[in-house]
């Protein structure tokens, strides 16, 4: 379904302020897997969901997902195979359009646009009732400005754009980081149903150990660029979010030790 292979992104090369944000990724997702990605700041994790959506082209390697090769497709092109919700819950939406008018431009992501009515009856049905399934009442609201809903709400609906054409491939970016527990509560239990009903490829980056632990069949652990851990299948089952803080704490003594034995160099050949 998406196959990784050797990618590499570096920013900003050649200047003081060089980023090697990718450094020779592989993966592969089978069709219907859902993997989560932790790791520190600046491990790659979000840079790697760009590469793969297209928001810029990799330095090295090669994308293909559903079959195609898509690496030096821009990311409009890819968003006909793409499904994305951002971190943000004000991203992936136009505020001052009515949520019926949001739903409208994700039904035809990817379309041809012409000048007939992109709004019908038939269309119109079938959002009352996908945005009766949320459960929170904004199917007598969908006349009303996306901008006016709390966040929740409007992530609830950014998932429910994002994955209405069944994209091949789901991208979630901490799509829940920006809200109340609760609220985060909300969206990661329809997240789950929406990916276990449409049977949804999904890459999912995540901060919260508990997320990363109990969501999803596989995760892996990115840092510097690159994938230091893959668990799937029994052993990602058994994971707890103590086994994932403790394998940052591993990650964090040994930066530890890189940077003292830096120092012990320099003070050495000084």
């Amino acid at each position: 379904m998406l196959e990784v292979q050797a990618v590499s992104k570096t920013f900003h090369p050649g200047t003081p302020n060089e980023v090697r944000s990718l450094r020779g990724v592989d993966l592969q997702l089978a069709a219907g897997s859902w993997v989560i990605i932790i790791g520190t700041n600046g491990s790659g994790k979000s840079t790697l969901l760009n590469a793969v959506a297209g928001t810029f082209f990799v330095d090295e390697g090669n994308i293909r997902l559903a079959g195609r090769d898509v690496t030096r497709w821009p990311e409009h092109a890819r968003a006909s195979l793409i499904g994305r919700v951002f971190q943000n819950p004000f991203s992936g939406s136009s505020p001052s359009l009515t949520i019926q008018e949001n739903i409208s431009l994700s039904a035809r992501r990817g379309l041809r646009r012409g000048l007939g009515w992109g709004l019908n009856e038939s269309l119109l049905e079938r959002m009352r009732d996908e945005v009766s399934r949320l459960n929170m009442g904004l199917e007598d609201r969908l006349e009303n400005a996306i901008g006016s809903l709390s966040g929740g709400q409007r992530q609830a609906l950014t998932l429910l754009m994002a994955t209405w054409l069944r994209p091949e491939l789901l991208l979630l970016d901490e799509h829940t980081a920006a809200l109340d527990p609760k609220s985060a509560d909300l969206v990661i239990a329809l997240t789950e149903h929406v990916i276990a009903r449409d049977k949804l490829t999904t890459l999912m980056v995540t901060h919260s150990m508990h997320q990363a632990a109990n969501l999803g069949d596989r995760l892996i652990m990115m840092h510097r660029g690159q994938i230091i851990h893959d668990f799937h299948g029994a052993e990602k089952r058994r994971l707890r979010p103590d086994d994932l803080l403790a394998r940052f704490e591993e990650l964090r003594r040994a930066e530890q030790l890189d940077e003292s034995a830096a120092e012990m160099l320099a003070e050495r050949y000084i």
